[in-house]
């Protein structure tokens, strides 16, 4: 049998391939042994989302965990990851499973773990959990039916839509946004947001909002190459002044103006920051990965925030949400969690808040961001991806870890983070970085300017120099 990794954010791999029935089972059973090690009375929340065949592996875990006598209480049809995290706090759960790949590719199916406080099981805990995968599955997983589990007593069906629907009526004016005049438009990307949003906002305009597995090709990522049709659909569309999008689990979110440009999530952010400390009178610390925008630092001196720096990968952002009073938790790849939800990202309860923010204050995205530039200035973020030899890959970072680069082309290095990757200060507002895929020949490479046209000209200038 394969052995079974958990990477960033949970396990995932090929439908068919390395994602079937039986390892399904084999991780579920690890899951099982690691709660009975670690509760007396354990129980778990499992749910999927849109991906294929997410019911079957939803339900496989569901058997495998009650052969462990663990209480299984499984979601009724496909959920986000959020409704699954809020229903381990809900329903004082020990854990939680969400089938799902997030934003992989449709061939993609995966298993993600969640802790009992409503965010992503720390990552000693996953460790524990790998290391009690068996070889092989030794669950009958046809004794019995899920109907029949349910009927004993052992699953207990749960409605986590109207769980995650009743959290957010009771947390946000929905009618005030309704009838803000605001023109709103959503893309599910087909994932999981579709009908949760449609039930909050039943009369905006809806993109992808069906069920299709294949995602008609395109990765579930709300990233702006992913998302053409949608910047197409709002600029064509006079009455859409703004648009969000979420991911395959609804967890990471993208947005776009009244003219169809994206929004990235270091805007977003420092909007979030500027709402909740000026609006709406709240405090606590911020929380960033590695490459996130060096104007978030401004932004919690202008507010006299405390900030702190984590390493790339959302579960170093939840371990100190869960420990301390952290207002925003945000990511470059678009995963952001706030002050008063759960210690999780949430693509729909973030996008909820901006729209929020737009209809307290009458104001245009634009017009929002300009204040953040008020205090902020401007600045323009891009993120690249470099394909290349394994051997180039590695000659490259060898480099980066002897202290090689003094300079790229005419930016001259002032200092270098190595955090997560190697991040290269020109000045307190320019800066590029390199962090290497760990599993593809491949480096991620970012970089921040004044400018798009200045963070495009640092990206070639990188590129220029890693490649000589």
């Amino acid at each position: 049998m394969s052995d079974i990794k958990f990477g960033t954010d949970g396990w995932r791999a090929i439908i068919g391939q390395e994602f079937t029935v039986n390892n399904v089972a084999r991780v579920s059973h690890a899951t099982g042994l690691w709660l009975k090690d670690n509760f007396d009375n354990p129980s778990i929340v499992i749910g999927h989302d849109c991906r294929f065949a997410g019911e079957l592996f939803a339900e496989t875990a569901a058997k495998v965990l009650v052969a462990n006598n663990v209480k299984v209480y499984l979601a009724k049809g496909a959920v986000s990851t959020p409704m699954i995290s809020l229903a381990n706090v809900k329903l004082d759960a020990s854990a939680g499973i969400v089938i799902t790949a997030s934003h992989n590719p449709p061939s993609y199916n995966g298993f993600k773990l969640k802790g009992s406080y409503g965010g992503p099981l720390f990552p000693e805990n996953v460790k524990e959990v790998e290391t009690l995968i068996p070889e092989k599955n030794a669950i009958d997983l046809n004794k019995d039916s899920i109907e029949e589990l349910v009927g004993k007593g052992k699953i207990e069906m749960v409605d986590l839509e109207t769980m995650y629907y009743d959290q957010v009526v009771s947390n946000f004016d929905i009618e005030k946004i309704k009838n803000s005049g605001i023109g709103l438009g959503y893309d599910a990307m087909f994932g999981a947001g579709q009908d949760i949003a449609k039930r909050l906002l039943p009369g905006i305009s809806f993109l992808h909002c069906d069920y299709n597995p294949s995602f008609m090709g395109v990765p579930p990522e709300p990233i702006l190459k992913n998302l053409k049709e949608f910047s197409a659909f709002i600029a064509e569309d006079p009455k859409i002044t703004c648009g969000l999008a979420t991911d395959g689990d609804a967890d990471r979110l993208g947005m776009f103006n009244e003219s169809g440009d994206f929004i990235d999530s270091h805007h977003l952010i420092l909007l979030l920051i500027h709402y909740l400390c000026k609006y709406k009178g709240m405090k606590g610390k911020v929380c960033t990965a590695f490459s996130t925008t060096v104007k978030i630092k401004k932004m919690c001196q202008h507010y006299n925030l405390p900030l702190e720096v984590v390493q790339i990968g959302f579960k170093h952002i939840c371990e100190i949400m869960v420990n301390e009073d952290v207002l925003v938790g945000g990511e470059e790849s678009g995963g952001i969690a706030l002050k008063g939800h759960i210690p999780e990202r949430d693509g729909i309860w973030v996008g909820l808040t901006i729209w929020e923010f737009m209809a307290n204050s009458g104001k245009t995205l634009n017009e929002l961001i300009d204040e953040v530039y008020e205090i902020t200035g401007r600045f323009a973020f891009e993120r690249s991806d470099l394909h290349l030899k394994e051997e180039q890959k590695q000659a490259i970072i060898k480099r980066c870890i002897d202290g090689g680069y003094n300079s790229f082309g005419d930016y001259k290095v002032e200092r270098m983070d190595d955090m997560d990757g190697y991040k290269y200060f020109f000045n307190e507002n320019e800066w590029f970085m390199i962090r290497p895929s760990g599993t593809e020949p491949v480096l991620r490479t970012y970089a921040e300017s004044e400018s798009k046209e200045g963070a495009l000209a640092i990206i070639k200038a990188g590129y220029d120099t890693l490649m000589n």
